[in-house]
């Protein structure tokens, strides 16, 4: 089961008494464990329901013991337990002892006023251990893994409804372009805008184009852009502004490879009828960047990609060297490369 099946799972009242939750999404994870939250434990009960634990400083068995512990003045406990190292590979640094075999037992006969939600400090489980494997026959094992491109897009579109706010066409597009793939990041700008828009306003381009301060990956992502579509004004802008905020121009050319180097891979590999998500996970990028990544390779061939990170490798080689200056040979690669 998925981690949108087992939420409408939750709010249809089928609470199972375990859930393990990991992957690299940790804000959706936050996002699962705080919606559980609400639809288990009222409000005023949360102060007694709801009990953390750190698995960095407190055993396993100390959770198993409180979730056996019959709850007080409340119906139903909630124990949220972070950084379960218990499930993942690699042996735990901290000087804590965990008897994982008392968890294996409580997981055959867990207690029905009790949920467990352990949330795991990793991105994949250790699928040998037996822990993980008793986790997924009797709990909820959910993987919260990077959105898809299409998911990301609804995911900003829907936080602006719930926070009152409407989007003009291509707002949403725009947003991820300044901002970047991060979720946190994303709810932190959808918060402003929808501030600045005000209940029941509308947010475009132009206000996220004012108000998003684009970090220096997306400023290399709209400048390879700008090359592309032969925008060279725009590009050396971009640049100057890069440079204006003390970029170092030998880092500024080898983000510029780097994005380079991801279009042809990503060319290459959509030659072999790689899927988005499949070249996301080769590559280790989030489905996003390879979406755009995909719409850039388009206009390149793939000799000419090849023909341009050689140019690059030269032009490190030069700047580092001294053989150039650093800012004019930049400026004459993106006029050479615009030709």
């Amino acid at each position: 089961m998925d981690a949108k099946t087992a939420a409408k799972a939750i709010k249809q009242g089928n609470i199972s008494p375990l859930y393990v939750l990991y992957g690299s999404e940790k804000f959706r994870m936050n996002e699962f464990a705080a919606m559980l939250e609400e639809q288990l434990i009222p409000r005023e009960d949360r102060d007694f329901a709801v009990i953390p634990f750190d698995l960095s400083e407190t055993p396993v068995q100390a959770v198993v013991e409180e979730a056996e512990t019959v709850p007080f003045m409340v119906q139903r406990k909630l124990l949220l337990v972070r950084d379960a190292s218990v499930f993942t590979a690699g042996k735990d640094k901290a000087k804590i002892e965990h008897n994982v075999e008392i968890l294996a037992a409580y997981m055959q006969h867990p207690a029905d006023f009790s949920v467990i939600v352990f949330l795991v400090n990793g991105d994949k489980l250790d699928e040998r251990k037996k822990i993980v494997k008793s986790a997924k026959a009797v709990g909820m094992v959910l993987a919260f893994n990077p959105l898809g491109a299409e998911e990301l897009v609804r995911w900003v579109e829907k936080g602006f409804r719930e926070r009152g706010c409407s989007l003009a066409p291509g707002t949403a597009e725009a947003l991820i372009g300044s901002a970047g793939t991060g979720l946190q990041g994303l709810s932190a700008e959808i918060d402003k805008l929808c501030l600045f828009a005000g209940a029941g306003g509308k947010v475009d381009a132009a206000a996220v184009e004012s108000l998003v301060h684009r970090g220096t990956e997306q400023n290399i992502f709209t400048l390879v852009e700008d090359i592309a579509n032969l925008r060279l004004d725009k590009a050396l802008n971009t640049l100057y502004e890069l440079l204006k905020q003390r970029e170092e121009p030998i880092k500024i050319a080898a983000l510029i490879a780097r994005q380079f180097r991801i279009i042809l891979q990503v060319k290459d590999l959509s030659a072999l009828s790689y899927s988005q998500g499949q070249i996301a996970s080769q590559l280790g990028l989030h489905p996003y960047a390879v979406k755009l990544a995909g719409e850039q390779a388009r206009k390149f061939g793939s000799p000419q990609l090849r023909q341009i990170l050689s140019r690059l490798a030269d032009l490190d080689y030069q700047m580092k060297t001294g053989a150039v200056d650093k800012v004019l040979g930049l400026e004459l690669f993106m006029l050479r490369l615009g030709a």
